[in-house]
Parts: structure tokens; C-alpha cells; sequence
């Protein structure tokens, strides 16, 4: 008969020992549709032609990374028999609101990409705070984890949006 241990669950399941607490779970649930909006801008510089490389590849590295990273939170949240999606009314920092998504998909060329990095910036610096609250108030060692990664990702690339900007 074979042992089958919590260690050898825990490995099977993909997450880590060390348990979640509420502020993991509440940062996996506002970081899925924070990552899913950052996911749907970077979709709609994708399609537009007329866009400088430098942006298109960009929202293309935000889509690459972001997507993932939705689908592992959602995996953390059923794993911990945790609500997927978040309930009641609740505002995050970086959020673009719907009229200024419009503006975006109506753009063209050069201010199209000038919409997204503006937009794209003041989103991931909401993202950068939220992964910070994960680090300072976390437990999960893989939310923590992706969470420094986000904080790292994302510094960077408030950078090179910044710089991009200049150009334009």
C-alpha cells in the first residue's frame, strides 16, 4: 500500500507548504481582473496598426507574462477553497475606467500608444502596491513569491514605458 502523505499532496497539487491567510487571498483576487484588464489593453495595442515596435512588443511581454500568472492565482484560490471572484464593490489603484478605454480603442497610431503607456503606467504602479501589501502582509510562500516577482516586473517596465514615452 502506498503512502500518501500531506507532502506528497501538497507536491501534486503544485502548491507549497506553509498555508494562505486572508491577505493572500484577497491579493490573487484583485490581482485576476487587476492582470485581466492589463491583459485586455495590451490586446487592443496588438491589434492596431501604426504602433512603434518598441510599444507593440511590450504589450506583447505584458500579455506573455500576465496571462500566466491569472491562471496560477486562479488555481491558488480553488486550491484553498477561497472565492474566485471578489464580491461587492471594490476599487484598486491603477484600475482604467471604462470611457478611458474607449479613448484607447478608438486611438490610432502614435496616440494609441501614447493612451496605452500613460494608462499602462499609472496600472502597474497600482499592481506594484498591491504586491507590496502581499509581501508585507502575506504568509503563502508562493504568493509572496510571485508577488516580489510582480514588484520587480513591473518597476522595470514603469521604467521602460517612461522612457518610451519620451519618444513619442
Amino acid at each position: 500500500m502506498t503512502t500518501f502523505t500531506v507532502a506528497t499532496a501538497i507536491a501534486l497539487s503544485g502548491c507549497s507548504a506553509g498555508g494562505h491567510n486572508a491577505a493572500d487571498a484577497g491579493f490573487a483576487r484583485m490581482m485576476i481582473p487587476h492582470h485581466a484588464q492589463a491583459v485586455r489593453m495590451s490586446d487592443v495595442v496588438l491589434a492596431k496598426n501604426d504602433i512603434p515596435a518598441q510599444v507593440t512588443a511590450l504589450a506583447g511581454r505584458i500579455k506573455a507574462a500576465q496571462d500566466p500568472e491569472i491562471e496560477k492565482m486562479t488555481g491558488w484560490l480553488k486550491e484553498w477553497n477561497e472565492p474566485v471572484g471578489m464580491s461587492g464593490d471594490h476599487t484598486m489603484n491603477g484600475m482604467v475606467d471604462n470611457q478611458d478605454i474607449t479613448k484607447l480603442e478608438a486611438a490610432q497610431g502614435r496616440e494609441a500608444a501614447r493612451l496605452f503607456l500613460t494608462h499602462m503606467i499609472a496600472h502597474h504602479q497600482g499592481a506594484v502596491a498591491m504586491a507590496q501589501k502581499e509581501g508585507a502582509d502575506g504568509k503563502n510562500p508562493d504568493a509572496l513569491k510571485l508577488g516580489k516577482d510582480i514588484v520587480s516586473a513591473q518597476q522595470s517596465e514603469i521604467k521602460e514605458m517612461q522612457d518610451l514615452l519620451g519618444t513619442l
